[in-house]
């Protein structure tokens, strides 16, 4: 990266995920009220409940959906609709596209920036990074800048 990258700072990584949450939430909730009767599933709306188990087929095609749009958005196109609204781009450090491989890489260790729980590793450390880059980005050797 060259010395004038605009890395994207932790406001404004929040802020694209919640409208991409909010594009999610536009989505779901009325194809749970179409296909299960109900806004905002319960415990026992589910198909499948065994004391703390719970899961229902559309929860799994919901689950697919999100990671599908992050991994082939971030990875083909650079951005999802949060990013591209916001003027923020994944970025490989050379400032290429991602690609499928390094956009599955760092969206499949959000599980480690989560740890140990609401996000804490991967807050401190896009807080603590010169690059503000959280585990994933680390690892796949992309990188969040605002867009030129």
């Amino acid at each position: 990266m060259t010395n004038d990258t605009r890395y994207a700072g932790l406001a404004v990584r929040f802020s694209a995920l919640a409208i991409d949450f909010l594009l999610f939430c536009a989505v779901f909730f009325p194809v749970t009220r179409i296909v299960k009767g109900v806004w905002l599933m319960r415990a026992n709306d589910h198909r499948w409940v065994h004391g703390w188990v719970v899961f229902d087929p559309i929860c799994a095609v919901f689950l697919a959906i999100m990671v599908l749009y992050f991994v082939c958005l971030e990875g083909l196109v650079g951005a999802t609709l949060g990013k591209w609204v916001l003027g923020i781009r994944v970025v490989r450090q050379d400032r290429g596209k991602p690609g499928l491989a390094r956009s599955l890489a760092r969206n499949l260790l959000r599980l480690v920036d989560g740890l140990p729980a609401l996000n804490v590793v991967g807050v401190v450390l896009i807080l603590r990074s010169p690059e503000k880059a959280r585990f994933g980005d680390r690892w796949a050797g992309t990188r969040v800048v605002h867009a030129a």
